[in-house]
């Protein structure tokens, strides 16, 4: 079949490669961040910010959007991209993690997935043919299969059952799905973290053939260093020519890390959430703006950053709205946040088409350090 992915330039010295993924709503530059929109919106911040910062694509959640306001009422409403107003690529996730996450309200069966909503805790269920339908009335660019992520620590003998499942899935998802909408879908690789049963998963999937194909079920509480080699001993089983896409990461380092074992899409919903908690990420590293050393600090966040909150205000003013709860505080640590991570996969981007990706990765860990 073939791909929505096109290969531009690989690096003479790793895995990373520059691409793009064409869609419904334009073409996506690769490696991408997603910043996520779990319930029809970038949490603290405007899709004109996000067009002003280069996004090409966000993240919207499936289990979230049926729930409420329910798929229908957005589909009568002239779909997802028109309900948020958002003109530009969307992926929705199926909702396979936020079932895993409210495991204690959910029952896992060969059928599908029966949970509670976590709102009023209505009786639900969602099977992997339902996961597609919802995704196609939303009207999405890239819809992903419904899954069973795997918590960490898991037995292998539980891993190989929730992998199999996943598997089986994949194909009701692929058999489900209206080619004709022009939607593109992909496939979700578990595993856990077992080499064998991944290369297993990737089997699986490439028999019954995605458009692109995402590892789930890491940055699940695994040690970093066992999510890096778990990532990277899965994008050489993936095929080239296919988008690769590592699920809910992460930190700029993880981003950097990713792209230098071969991932192309990201997303995380980090740089929005630890805005909101009064963390920034800036080019030498994390800080916490409640701490008391910034109080008087008439210091930008970060004097490398053009952003609107670097522009105009101050460390001391930021953290004045931090302690005081205004609303301000999440909207300008936002707008910083995501300016960052989509200036990062930019700089990674050039890096790359320049062949000097693994230079760049040394630059910006040499800047944490002195940072």
């Amino acid at each position: 079949m073939s791909s929505p992915f096109t290969l531009h330039k690989k690096s003479s010295q790793c895995p990373a490669r520059l691409g793009e993924v064409k869609t419904a709503h334009g073409v996506v530059q690769t490696p991408v961040f997603m910043p996520v929109g779990t319930q029809a919106t970038v949490k603290g911040i405007l899709p004109r910010d996000l067009h002003e910062f280069g996004a090409e694509i966000v993240l919207a959640n499936t289990y979230h959007l049926y729930i409420r306001p329910g798929e229908r009422l957005i589909k009568e409403l002239g779909g997802l991209h028109k309900f948020m107003n958002w003109d530009k690529a969307i992926l929705t996730d199926s909702g396979g993690f936020q079932i895993f996450s409210l495991r204690d309200l959910a029952k896992i069966t060969e059928e599908g997935a029966a949970f509670r909503s976590h709102l009023d805790g209505a009786k639900l269920f969602l099977s992997p043919e339902d996961a597609v339908a919802v995704q196609e009335d939303l009207g999405t660019d890239i819809m992903m299969c419904l899954d069973t992520c795997i918590p960490y620590p898991a037995s292998r003998e539980e891993t190989i059952k929730s992998t199999e499942l996943t598997s089986r899935w994949a194909k009701r998802c692929r058999l489900a799905q209206k080619r004709e909408t022009g939607q593109l879908l992909f496939g979700i690789i578990q595993g856990g973290m077992f080499e064998d049963l991944r290369a297993r998963a990737v089997e699986d999937l490439l028999e019954i053939g995605f458009d692109g194909y995402a590892m789930g079920g890491l940055s699940v509480g695994e040690p970093k260093e066992l999510m890096y080699e778990m990532t990277e001993k899965t994008t050489i089983l993936m095929p080239d020519e296919f988008p690769k896409y590592l699920m809910g990461v992460g930190t700029p380092e993880d981003l950097v890390e990713g792209v230098y074992r071969g991932v192309d899409m990201f997303d995380c919903v980090m740089p929005t959430r630890n805005a909101r908690n009064g963390m920034l990420f800036t080019s030498t590293g994390r800080l916490v703006i409640r701490n008391s050393r910034y109080k008087e600090d008439p210091a930008p966040l970060d004097e490398a950053c053009s952003c609107y909150t670097c522009r105009n205000y101050s460390r001391a003013y930021l953290r004045h709205l931090f302690m005081a709860k205004e609303i301000l505080s999440s909207n300008l640590n936002t707008i910083h946040n995501l300016h960052y991570y989509l200036g990062l996969m930019a700089d990674i981007r050039k890096a790359i088409f320049e062949d000097r990706f693994v230079e760049f990765r040394k630059e910006f860990y040499a800047k944490r350090e002195t940072g």
